[in-house]
């Protein structure tokens, strides 16, 4: 009998010893993370998820939804990290505790992309004066409407262009996804705003040409975040910051950093870990 206790005993202590010194056992092997569309629709995911599961043991449950819809998941527990590009909610969501961290991780731009024929002329215009334009001419324009961080980036153009397009007849919100709402665009020969990646892996086939760039007010910067795992118990905040520390870590800025480029001849996102948020006007 003591040779039975003093073997379960061994037993408990290696398997405890096991535990403590691998993480992912530790934890919940699943991370959910819950990101804009843009990251999943451009591919990068697809490149970056697999790398991360590799190395760190985790397991990612991805969930694709606009930036506002993701930080409501986050609000409720319902995910364990978040990969968003809405900065004015992320602040709003960090004060009302409901992240640990938030750090920069990438930018890319937003554009505004229309048929080729542009009946609103808003070609190499400001973007407040491309949205006035269209308003003006009573151009097609589809919105995402989903709150995402592009739809919250057109109405703060909307705003800023003096505009209220609610209403309107020329005015249509999908409540779908990027890659979607630029099909419809597409379909339906109207403008809308995209980010610049999801654009060019999508743009064999759409006939929507890049009318509008290059406007500082069309910056778009993504950010990691880390639930708060004491308003939440059963959220994962061991894979969570994983997945975090991954996606700032210098070999995977390397990652992004050369994403895109064999396929398009160009970066479809730009590294920014570590940066400070003034240097991209934050």
């Amino acid at each position: 009998m003591k040779r039975l206790i003093s073997g379960c005993t061994l037993f408990i202590a290696t398997l405890t010893l096991l535990v403590c010194s691998n993480p992912a056992a530790a934890a919940s092997k699943t991370v959910i993370l819950a990101t804009t569309t843009s990251t999943q629709d451009s591919g990068l995911l697809d490149v970056l998820v697999p790398l991360f599961e590799k190395e760190s043991g985790f397991q990612v449950k991805t969930i694709s939804v606009g930036s506002g819809q993701a930080m409501k998941m986050g609000e409720k527990g319902e995910a364990d990290v978040l990969l968003v590009h809405s900065p004015d909610a992320e602040k709003k969501f960090m004060s009302d505790g409901f992240g640990v961290t938030r750090r920069l991780v990438m930018h890319n731009d937003f554009i505004v992309v229309g048929p080729a024929t542009d009946p609103a002329k808003v070609k190499s215009a400001p973007a407040a004066e491309a949205m006035k334009r269209i308003a003006q001419s009573g151009a097609l324009f589809l919105s995402r409407g989903d709150n995402s961080g592009t739809h919250a980036k057109e109405k703060g153009l909307w705003k800023g262009a003096g505009v209220n397009p609610e209403g309107q007849k020329w005015y249509q919100q999908t409540g779908l996804g990027m890659g979607q709402t630029l099909n419809v665009a597409a379909e339906k020969k109207g403008y809308t705003i995209t980010d610049r990646a999801t654009y060019l892996s999508l743009k064999k086939g759409l006939g929507l040409e890049i009318l509008v760039e290059g406007d500082s007010k069309l910056l778009n910067i993504y950010h990691v975040i880390e639930l708060n795992a004491s308003k939440w118990p059963k959220v994962n905040a061991q894979g969570g910051k994983a997945f975090a520390d991954f996606m700032v870590s210098k070999k995977t800025q390397e990652v992004i950093g050369r994403f895109g480029v064999d396929k398009f001849g160009a970066a479809l996102f730009f590294p920014d870990a570590g940066k400070k948020p003034e240097s991209l006007g934050l």
